[in-house]
């Protein structure tokens, strides 16, 4: 273990860029005296390279997977009834069985949606990215497609673009716009720059609507289009890698991308329910 002015990459980073988690959830296992380092329980601050001897809640973690330095990312189209969660003591399926095997480490989304909601899922191994991508302070946007019941009046959203108070605190959408349906069963495409969890659902019900489907459309720069069926999932291209990065704040060299054996689908024009109103705006 190496005191924090000498060579080596912060423990959390070290750990993260090799797939065991989110750099926040890594700094929290370091500071519950969760990780050894040599032998001895590692502290906040403290750096380690792939040669040193290193363990999480007893186990160690292999210096190839330590070594291992590509970076890989994959957009999913998850279907209602999936959980986002590793694995279900009720056996439900999860978003991670349908995942292409990793040459090192193990994918780890990029926000959640609950089981009842579709749509773009974000996985990538790398731990500094899903946590610069899910921060609240870089102020990603998300957008999603919802069928709202319930008449919605044009003071309801109004309001919820306003804000509303909810047991957590105050949420709002950036935007809300109106694209079809009719009567009490209509679609709306809204923006939020969170992801607090059933948020979006939360909104509505506080002006008396009720969300009968949601599908998430857009993280940041990435858009569910038409090459990704439901249940199926694609690496990211060039470009949207190179978005990716920018609206997280990495620069584009500081890790290689490593590319997974199947061939990516070729892109097409976005469906209908998964296109967006709005050009990506990027938030700082």
């Amino acid at each position: 273990m190496k005191p924090s002015g000498l060579p080596g990459e912060r423990l959390q980073k070290l750990l993260a860029n090799a797939g065991m988690g989110s750099r926040r959830h890594l700094e929290t296992l370091i500071g519950e005296g969760r990780v050894k380092v040599n032998g001895v329980v590692a502290k906040l601050g403290d750096r380690a390279t792939a040669e040193d001897r290193i363990e999480l809640d007893g186990r160690p973690v292999g210096g190839k997977r330590l070594a291992g330095n590509q970076r890989f990312a994959i957009i999913y189209n998850k279907p209602e009834g999936e959980l986002v969660t590793r694995s279900d003591p009720e056996g439900r399926k999860t978003v991670f069985e349908r995942l292409p095997r990793l040459p090192f480490g193990r994918w780890i989304a990029v926000g959640r949606l609950d089981v009842n909601s579709a749509g773009l899922l974000l996985f990538t191994n790398d731990g500094e990215l899903a946590n610069l991508l899910m921060h609240p302070r870089n102020q990603i946007e998300r957008e999603y497609a919802v069928r709202v019941n319930g008449e919605v009046s044009a003071g309801m959203v109004r309001q919820l673009v306003a804000g509303v108070e909810l047991e957590d605190g105050p949420a709002r959408f950036e935007d809300v716009v109106e694209s079809g349906g009719e009567g009490s069963n209509r679609w709306f495409h809204l923006v939020i720059m969170e992801g607090r969890k059933r948020e979006v659902r939360r909104l509505w019900e506080a002006v008396g609507a009720t969300v009968s489907r949601l599908k998430r459309v857009r993280y940041g720069p990435i858009i569910l289009d038409s090459s990704v069926k439901v249940g199926q999932w694609r690496e990211l291209d060039a470009e949207e890698r190179k978005a990716l990065l920018e609206v997280a704040g990495l620069k584009k060299g500081d890790r290689p991308w490593g590319n997974l054996k199947r061939t990516p689908a070729k892109k097409k024009a976005s469906a209908a329910a998964g296109s967006s109103p709005w050009k990506t705006k990027k938030r700082r």
